[in-house]
């Protein structure tokens, strides 16, 4: 009885470590500047962000997000950096290196030349990252950060 479970449990955990995706697979990352607004009558919300629509109107409060400048980046190293840029606002994003659970990442959020914001987040594939920044007139700009 003894072996069988150690057989069944051995054939378990080959399934599984192989049915993992090896730590130095290629991921996508969208990042997105988001305009989040009340209107009367919302647009449709952007492809990009219907996986977490409702939590952004949970979180914010906002009916409406309107993504105003976006990069999508293919990381292959886990080390390289990019730029989400609008007329206004620029998120530049430098990947410090992965790990398991995801990507560890420096964000600096630029109102033109002026540095507005500078921080360190962690990114996984299960939890999207997203920043409230500035109210810009009646909304408020969203950093968003999306593992595909």
């Amino acid at each position: 009885m003894q072996r069988r479970f150690y057989l069944v449990l051995g054939v378990s955990l080959a399934l599984i470590a192989g049915s993992v995706a090896p730590a130095h697979a290629a991921q996508e990352v969208w990042s997105g500047l988001v305009m989040a607004t009340n209107v009367t009558e919302p647009d449709e919300t952007p492809p990009e962000l219907h996986r977490i629509e409702g939590t952004l109107k949970a979180l914010f409060g906002y009916n409406q997000f309107k993504v105003i400048g976006q990069s999508r980046k293919r990381l292959v190293t886990g080390s390289e950096d990019w730029l989400a840029s609008s007329k206004y606002f620029a998120l530049h994003v430098d990947s410090k290196g992965e790990t398991g659970a995801g990507y560890f990442l420096n964000l600096k959020l630029f109102q033109e030349k002026n540095l507005l914001l500078e921080t360190e987040a962690k990114l996984s594939k299960a939890s999207p990252l997203v920043i409230k920044g500035p109210q810009v007139g009646s909304g408020q700009l969203l950093l968003v950060l999306i593992e595909q």
